[in-house]
């Protein structure tokens, strides 16, 4: 965004606890010249269009760690959804010329197109070290005055409470074909990730349904499987859908990541709870308590599960960053989740074997599919 005679218009962020971060817009404007969110850095060093275009960012503002974002452009290849969920970004350096072969367009043409705005030039290093010390909290951000965005940041709303996934899930049910497999899985969507639904349609044929949707609706299409998948914010409020859940264990497998483990966990009786800054990277270590291998994951979760509260579930990894809960089985039903995304590939396929889990226990409850 740019002002007189085509210099950069100053902006600045302001968090809810008054803290004051200078910096220029960028992406699209802001109506009125504000725009609010829950501040979160992320520690990608790459995959920045991944990160912005992941639904599990609805109702945030992204901070990148890494110094200079946007220096490879961007492709619709990488979308991992429709568009952008998230309220909007913020960097150190915003790339003004981009250099990669596979690149369409640059990073903030990206957020033009989607009517994101954006903030570059804050000092995040600054910025990241003040949310690890106090945790994730809201903001506002733009080319208004100060005392205007410290107003707003402090009356802006978190994400405790409120039900994010009907912001992001599909409006009807949709299908993706199979690339191999024969089976029928039915996909909740959350926040579904482009990527989730690649590995998926390699066991078979996968049909994406709304959040709301109900567990008879669910078992009518006869799947072999059922996938909860990510998505953003609070799983306490998502009541009716851990009762679809309820339902569903114990007729078909479940596997479930990210939001789709907590309200897995929570139909099993666990509680949850927000993290301080949450996790929110590509280079999280994780121990596979079964095989004691570690696996180094992507991430992006502000909620948790409490260990204590596994009462029906076998805890299955942990994050080795702080010893939180990072997958589960359970002991009764064929139902299984990890916290971390194994559909990404830091490790680089430290974590794909999940989803030849998913495959294992579908054909072990005499799954036959559609061959």
């Amino acid at each position: 965004m740019s002002g007189e005679n085509g210099a950069p218009s100053e902006a600045l962020l302001v968090l809810a606890d008054g803290t004051v971060f200078e910096g220029e817009a960028i992406g699209a404007p802001s109506p009125d010249g504000v725009q609010t969110g829950e501040v979160v850095f992320n520690t990608v060093l790459s995959g920045y269009q991944e990160v912005i275009t992941d639904p599990s960012y609805a109702g945030q503002v992204i901070a990148f760690t890494y110094p200079h974002i946007g220096n490879y452009g961007v492709n619709p290849d990488d979308h991992e959804s429709r568009r952008p969920f998230c309220r909007g970004v913020v960097v150190r350096d915003l790339a003004r010329r981009h250099s990669n072969w596979r690149a369409t367009g640059d990073l903030d043409g990206l957020l033009r197109r989607h009517d994101i705005p954006g903030i570059a030039g804050v000092d995040t290093r600054r910025l990241t070290r003040h949310l690890r010390d106090l945790g994730a909290m809201p903001g506002a951000f733009g080319t208004a005055d100060e005392s205007t965005l410290a107003r707003l940041a402090a009356e802006a709303p978190g994400t405790d409470g409120l039900d994010l996934a009907a912001t992001v899930t599909c409006d009807e049910p949709y299908t993706a074909a199979s690339t191999g497999g024969s089976r029928r899985i039915v996909a909740y969507d959350f926040g579904i990730k482009s990527t989730i639904l690649h590995h998926l349609s390699g066991l078979g044929e996968v049909t994406v349904v709304p959040a709301s949707t109900s567990a008879d609706e669910v078992l009518a299409l006869g799947p072999d499987g059922v996938f909860l998948s990510n998505g953003p914010g609070d799983p306490e409020p998502l009541t009716g859908v851990r009762e679809q859940i309820t339902a569903l264990l114990g007729e078909v497998p479940v596997f479930g990541i990210c939001l789709g483990h907590q309200l897995l966990a929570g139909t099993l009786g666990a509680e949850t709870f927000k993290l301080p800054f949450g996790h929110h990277g590509g280079n999280h270590p994780v121990r596979n308590l079964a095989t004691g291998a570690v696996e180094i994951t992507s991430q992006n979760h502000n909620y948790c599960v409490a260990e204590g509260s596994l009462s029906s579930a076998d805890l299955t990894h942990v994050n080795l960053n702080d010893h939180t809960v990072e997958g589960l089985a359970s002991r009764e039903v064929p139902a299984f989740s990890v916290q971390y995304h194994p559909e990404a590939g830091p490790g680089p396929h430290d974590s794909r074997y999940l989803f030849d889990r998913f495959e294992d226990l579908m054909a072990a409850t005499g799954g036959k599919g559609r061959g």
